[in-house]
């Protein structure tokens, strides 16, 4: 799968000219909602079936600053995975120097009944493709 690329806006950066430590969170879910495009399975098909993915856990570590205009590759993958629950890894970098490592837990609710989806039920197809990553 080709990694998700990011580049550093001028507005995501603070008054030391670094990249500021919220926007790591938005880019670890703009890689998440590229792969589950490139996998077939977008936010916009779930949600139309009327399922929701919250964020329950996640984990941050900053290994070294980023910049503006810098161009951060994103390289996800599935770290553990239930039928209930998925974590993701991120490690992002700038060029060969690792800047970010991190993961998110989620799960996965249908929002008519407020209940979990059992993923490999509901998504069999889905299911297999995430266990590959």
């Amino acid at each position: 799968m080709i990694p998700y690329v990011h580049e550093v806006k001028y507005y995501e950066c603070d008054r030391m000219g670094v990249t500021h430590h919220s926007n790591y969170i938005r880019i670890m879910e703009e890689a998440r909602v590229y792969v589950q495009d490139q996998l077939g399975y977008g936010f916009e098909k779930m949600e139309a079936e009327g399922v929701v993915s919250p964020v329950t856990a996640l984990s941050c570590e900053f290994k070294k600053t980023t910049t503006f205009k810098d161009r951060i590759e994103v390289n996800l993958k599935v770290k553990e995975m239930s039928p209930l629950k998925i974590t993701f890894s991120y490690i992002m970098k700038v060029g060969e120097a690792i800047v970010f490592k991190g993961t998110s837990t989620h799960c996965f609710i249908d929002t008519a009944t407020g209940r979990p989806v059992v993923m490999q039920e509901r998504w069999p197809e889905l299911f297999a493709k995430l266990q590959e990553l």
